[in-house]
């Protein structure tokens, strides 16, 4: 565990509270009556509140829009289903500034409902509740629909050969079995809406702001580090404990319940009302998701005068001058891939210690160890970007001018992904093919390489695709670390959208198409090497 605790006390824990005590510290005395203070402004409340209820929102309209689909994944068998199952999960591997543009290109100011009909949704809450349940239709699906296709469906078709209904059956049988994996869905799309960025910085506007749009603007535009500092422990404060709850709920999904085979438990649909859902569920993924992702790629071609790739040529030139980008924004392709590689390295390395040692450690410190992995998740992305400029400047660890900055600050993405993805083969590796491999006279590094390595090879790459995917989207840390002349593609599409004219707002379509395209082919990688044992889960 050393090597994982090492990284996140240096690059975690050191650069938020570095920023935190930078921001509560005068002459190196708390101020902590600041807090007060902070809190008390009516405008910082009003963030709060809007943060909290758009959360809410959005994880109720999640849950009424996902939950049928997670049934349809679980308990039918139609073809395409794999590659349907790829199709709603790309939102969530794709980087919120992109999520974001798909939407502006559909909502907004010339988008496509204001061609047609004259609808704009880009200045009110609608555009920011669709993308929030867009980006997060996968984690319902997956979490929900991964346990749903396990339960043995023997004990509803009991309670209904008992005399209760259908809906009866469902709500006394297989909801409360269910809802240990709501729960945990419904946290996590939580944190992830509660602490949202780039789709609020690009919908929002001026009129609607998150706690972590709010901490990017105190601490990017308007400096004051005090204001920034409090909201950071206000978020971090928020996250603590929906990962707490999250943590008891995964634990009720481990061990409550007996599972079964997912392949014995889908069915062909038949009958009227099966292939009514199946429909439904199929326009929702086509409105929902196709729609806003094929209008991405058609902004990204409609071009003066009809159709072509003049936004795409456009990337290889620095522009008019405006002094957007020192390099060609096409460079950013390249960076964001090179970046992508190395952190994902960094976070095999990182995480694959970690969920080792979780396998063969037991008690309080290791579960607490667990919950802070997932913490990077939930903590403002923007403190930590900002903590490593101001902590990272010194030697022995002076990195503000290393090219090695981007990728640990994406690492801490891709860890939890690593470990989530990996912790549950690990544990379920008999330990007594360990055991008897030590005997043999194997030294715990071969035991490794012979017994884990072959069980877990496949985990592995997933590992690596999820932790390639995530951090080739990073955005909140990146936007402040990223060089000038190395931009990243989520950082590229930013300032592209913030500047006038249709050429930057072509050039970011095209480059939001470019990663959506990049992500796209990981996950469908990721798909193919997708086993039973992991179906459902992320």
């Amino acid at each position: 565990m050393a090597g994982p605790v090492a990284f996140f006390a240096v690059f975690f824990a050191y650069p938020v509270v570095a920023i935190v005590g930078r921001g509560l510290q005068v002459d190196g005395v708390w101020q902590f009556g600041r807090i007060g203070e902070v809190l008390g402004r009516a405008d910082l409340q009003r963030v709060l509140w809007f943060t909290t209820w758009q959360a809410l929102a959005s994880t109720a309209l999640t849950l009424l829009i996902a939950l049928p689909a997670a049934y349809v994944f679980a308990r039918f068998d139609f073809p395409g289903k794999g590659l349907l199952r790829a199709v709603v999960t790309v939102p969530f591997v794709l980087p919120t500034v992109v999520v974001g543009t798909a939407f502006l290109a559909l909502l907004g100011r010339g988008g496509l409902l204001d061609e047609l009909w004259g609808i704009r949704l880009d200045t009110t809450v609608w555009a920011i509740l669709l993308a929030h349940v867009f980006f997060n239709y996968a984690v319902v699906v997956r979490t929900v629909g991964g346990l749903w296709s396990q339960l043995d469906p023997r004990q509803e078709e009991a309670a209904r050969v008992l005399g209760a209904g259908r809906f009866a059956a469902w709500r006394r049988v297989t909801l409360p079995a269910l809802g240990p994996a709501v729960a945990a869905a419904a946290l996590m799309v939580f944190l992830f809406t509660f602490t949202s960025f780039g789709v609020v910085q690009i919908l929002g506007g001026p009129t609607f702001s998150t706690l972590e749009v709010e901490i990017y603007r105190q601490t990017a535009q308007l400096l004051d580090l005090p204001t920034a500092a409090v909201l950071t422990l206000v978020q971090f404060a928020a996250v603590g404990a929906i990962l707490a709850v999250h943590a008891w709920t995964i634990r009720r999904r481990e061990t409550a319940l007996r599972l079964v085979d997912p392949a014995g438990t889908a069915r062909r649909p038949k009958g009227a009302k099966d292939w009514a859902l199946l429909g439904g569920v199929l326009a929702t993924v086509l409105l929902l998701i196709l729609v806003p992702l094929g209008v991405l790629v058609e902004r990204s071609l409609d071009v003066p005068g009809g159709y072509g790739f003049a936004f795409y040529r456009a990337l290889q030139s620095t522009g008019d001058g405006g002094g957007s980008f020192l390099v060609p924004p096409i460079e950013a392709v390249w960076n964001s891939l090179q970046y992508a590689l190395a952190a994902t390295a960094i976070a095999l390395l990182i995480g694959g210690l970690a969920a080792a040692a979780l396998t063969r450690r037991a008690g309080r410190f290791v579960r607490g160890f667990d919950a802070l992995l997932m913490l990077p998740l939930g903590v403002s992305a923007v403190t930590v970007g900002f903590g490593f400029l101001i902590t990272l400047d010194e030697p022995p660890l002076d990195l503000r001018t290393s090219w090695i900055l981007v990728p640990l600050a994406q690492a801490l993405v891709g860890v939890p992904f690593v470990v989530r993805t990996m912790l549950p083969v690990l544990r379920a590796v008999d330990d007594r093919l360990r055991e008897a491999a030590a005997v043999l006279g194997a030294s715990p590094l071969r035991v490794w390489r012979e017994v884990d390595l072959p069980l877990v090879r496949r985990a592995v790459l997933i590992a690596a695709g999820f932790a390639f995917a995530v951090s080739l989207g990073e955005f909140g840390a990146t936007v402040f670390i990223a060089r000038p002349d190395n931009p990243t593609l989520p950082v590229a599409v930013a300032r592209l959208l913030g500047r006038p004219g249709e050429l930057n707002y072509g050039q970011a379509m095209a480059l939001s198409t470019i990663l959506m395209l990049v992500c796209a082919a990981a996950l469908l990688l990721l798909e193919r090497m997708r086993t039973d044992k992991t179906s459902g889960e992320f």
